[in-house]
């Protein structure tokens, strides 16, 4: 058996698992590995500025793709850096091996330079974290690595000294045998039984889908038909349960519309598909529950449970539907489908932009991004108000693709994961709908666009302040404070870097401004200046809520910032 490096088993390994990429930041103790990808072909060094940028790309890429993606990160500072791109493609559960190198095994434990001890810090974060502590260690503990991270849908972790990826020891050619293996997972048949008994029972069935929807959609229609259900999605379900769906309803929760929640609310039962949406206000308190879910531990920790389904949705549904009666009586989806066409005509109608204006509403240039962009397009978006606006005014028809951090909801994913995302699809639209306070985080990866000549197409939401953060202080009574951002002309900056840049106050300019950014064949930042005072409503606003805003304008007027109350009035009112 010929024996070779820890590196170059490690990347023989990687190859095996069909990644072609690898993001990071080069360092002394990564450069056994790193020249080891230099030396081969089909696998490549992407560098992008900042790690955290890599392991948000790695995170999109297999998001997109379904496949292992690897980022990895030099010992001490470079590997930390990892760490939050890390904790959201952990939660959003994307299969991602991450590489973290340490210093000189020999040296561990002296409080040496840059030493952290990383199989501890990212143990919260990842499925799998272990330390190669020696090389006879490396062939297993690579695969065991890239299988948890592939059969769990995680992070997984290889630790690994720079003086170790330099020895070599014996080793075979790489297997990898979960490639090749798919298992479905199916409830057994008394516990469908039950839900099927309970669902026949009520008369007014709302179904929830998630992102466990995924290549099930064919079976989630069939379900609504059968119970007449409306279907309402949570975020993360959006791309897989809308596309030509009559019996979507929209969203419910903090970004959702009134339809939506109204949905659940009115239902006796709810049906849960795939989801682990998280806020408990906007799910009924008193329907029966069925959940389907391929992880038992999801069941019943969001809502109280009646029967719980561990299954894959698609399995599950198609194994449901010969025991369910085809219920007759269409008034709770009617009801629920007329709510939707009044919220949705309520939500296009404030997507308008008046010729002459100094500013625009957001939620123009969303709807003009969704006009204009490719049938196929994949769209990334900011958490805050950005992810707003996607989740209203982009539309998914099965072929567009939507990632954002849904679940761990860091600043600054947008631009980083459309790199990811335009790498692995070098053919296809990426727009990332980015805030001006996500893109300036990160605002070194625009360097990374331009080196790489990635043609990603930034629109920047400006409004110069962190305005989601704003909206959670005027909701609660607070002024705003802290959440002003003295922004550059991000279009100039762009084109200082070798960018094309674009910048459009006037609503009329938009369109014109959208088709040339989409026409341009490399990167361009579009900065789009939009108005600061712009609300977005939940689909329902308890009593803290108004009381709280009450507040929170009284005490600007008394702070002679009466002319911030009259520009939100203008901006929300008098349209």
């Amino acid at each position: 058996m010929a024996k070779k490096t820890v590196s170059e088993i490690i990347v023989d390994t990687l190859i095996a698992a069909g990644v072609k990429r690898v993001y990071g930041v080069v360092g002394d103790s990564l450069n056994g590995i790193t020249d080891e990808i230099r030396a081969r072909e089909g696998i490549e060094w992407i560098h992008v500025r900042n790690e955290e940028a890599g392991a948000f790309a790695a995170g999109a890429e297999a998001h997109v793709t379904g496949t292992l993606a690897v980022c990895a990160g030099s010992c001490g500072p470079g590997n930390t850096h990892l760490l939050n791109g890390l904790y959201d493609c952990h939660r959003s559960r994307v299969p991602v091996l991450a590489i973290a190198a340490q210093i000189p095994s020999v040296e561990i434990g002296t409080q040496y330079f840059q030493e952290t001890h990383p199989e501890n810090t990212f143990k919260e974060c990842s499925a799998y974290c272990e330390l190669i502590g020696h090389p006879d260690q490396t062939v297993r503990t690579t695969e065991v690595a890239i299988q948890t991270a592939l059969t769990q849908r995680g992070v997984a972790v290889l630790v690994v000294p720079g003086d170790i990826s330099h020895q070599k020891t014996e080793a075979p050619e790489p297997r990898l045998p979960v490639l090749r293996s798919r298992a479905t997972l199916v409830p057994t048949i008394e516990d469908l039984r039950a839900a099927a008994d309970l669902l026949n029972t009520c008369s007014k069935v709302t179904i929830m889908a998630g992102a466990g929807c995924a290549g099930a959609h064919a079976e989630l229609l069939q379900v609504a038909e059968a119970l007449g259900a409306p279907i309402v999605h949570a975020l993360r379900g959006k791309e897989y349960v809308e596309p030509n769906n009559p019996y979507d309803v929209g969203m419910s929760g903090l970004l959702g519309f009134t339809s939506g929640y109204e949905a659940l609310m009115d239902a006796d039962a709810m049906l849960m598909l795939g989801t682990d949406f998280p806020y408990t206000q906007f799910l009924p308190q008193e329907a029966r529950n069925v959940q389907v879910d391929v992880r038992g531990e999801h069941i019943g920790r969001r809502a109280r449970v009646e029967v719980g389904l561990v299954g894959d949705v698609a399995a599950t549904i198609q194994a449901l539907l010969p025991l369910l009666n085809h219920k007759q009586d269409r008034r709770h989806l009617e009801k629920a489908l007329e709510n939707y066409r009044a919220a949705r005509q309520d939500l296009d109608e404030l997507a308008s932009g008046e010729p002459g204006d100094i500013s625009m509403h957001p939620q123009y240039v969303a709807r003009l991004l969704n006009e204009q962009a490719a049938e196929d397009a994949i769209f990334t978006c900011d958490v805050g108000t950005p992810t707003i606006w996607a989740a209203r005014y982009l539309r998914f028809n099965g072929q567009r693709r939507l990632i954002g951090s849904f679940n761990h909801g860091s600043m600054a994913n947008a631009m980083p994961q459309a790199l990811g995302a335009q790498l692995a699809y070098p053919g296809r639209q990426v727009i990332a709908l980015a805030g001006d306070g996500g893109f300036a985080m990160l605002m070194g990866e625009l360097l990374t666009l331009k080196q790489l000549k990635t043609p990603v197409k930034v629109v920047v939401f400006n409004n110069n302040s962190l305005g989601f953060v704003e909206l959670e202080m005027k909701a609660a009574g607070i002024l705003e404070y802290g959440t002003e951002l003295e922004n550059p002309n991000f279009a100039a900056l762009a084109e200082a870097a070798g960018v094309r840049g674009i910048r459009v106050s006037d609503p009329a300019d938009l369109p014109a401004a959208i088709t040339e950014m989409l026409a341009h064949p490399g990167p361009v930042i579009l900065d789009a200046v939009v108005k600061r005072t712009e609300l977005s409503m939940p689909p329902t606003i308890d009593a803290s809520q108004v009381k709280g805003f009450s507040l929170y304008t009284l005490k600007a007027i008394m702070n002679g910032r009466g002319d911030e109350v009259l520009e939100m009035a203008k901006t929300n009112l008098l349209r």
